[in-house]
């Protein structure tokens, strides 16, 4: 079998991983993509593979960033401490192994309610921090998730344009 080929079937199998993991944070996300369309443009070398690859790197780097930014001035607006967001991560991985699938989200929310309660003593300012901070993680997540499909629908293009020109 053609190596072009094997490289573009892991490549898509790779994308597919990294657009999962930018909703689902313990897979690797947009770094991944990154990697794998630079991994890809190289391995094929062809100016389609590269355009392909560079304006992937370009729109998952853009999520990855939008993501953080998003998040991380909500963060600061809400006065989340880096402590509430420990306990909430914490609470998540165990949520992750208590309740499949879900659970990841469920102990997130739950820990930074309660990690919020216990540092404000006062429940709906706590709910109220919580909410917004949890509203700019699924902004962020919604904006790194969008990139990286983009990138992987641009990948797809240079897929169908390197091995039409070949």
């Amino acid at each position: 079998m053609d190596t072009q080929i094997i490289a573009s079937v892991v490549a898509g199998l790779l994308l597919a991983v990294a657009v999962v993991g930018t909703v689902y944070p313990i897979l690797p996300g947009s770094w991944l993509a990154i990697a794998t369309l630079l991994a890809w443009g190289w391995v094929l070398g062809s100016a389609a593979s590269w355009t392909a690859a560079v304006i992937g790197v370009v729109l998952a780097s853009i999520g990855w960033a939008a993501a953080a930014v998003l998040t991380g001035r909500s963060l600061q607006r809400q006065q989340v401490p880096r402590g509430s967001i420990a306990v909430a991560l914490v609470a998540g991985v165990v949520g992750m192994f208590v309740v499949p699938v879900v659970g990841l989200f469920l102990g997130f929310g739950l820990g930074l309610l309660l990690s919020e309660f216990a540092r404000r003593r006062n429940f709906p300012a706590a709910l109220r921090s919580s909410a917004a901070t949890l509203k700019a993680t699924g902004l962020g997540i919604l904006v790194e998730f969008g990139c990286a499909a983009l990138a992987a629908s641009v990948w797809t293009i240079g897929v169908v344009w390197h091995f039409s020109t070949r």
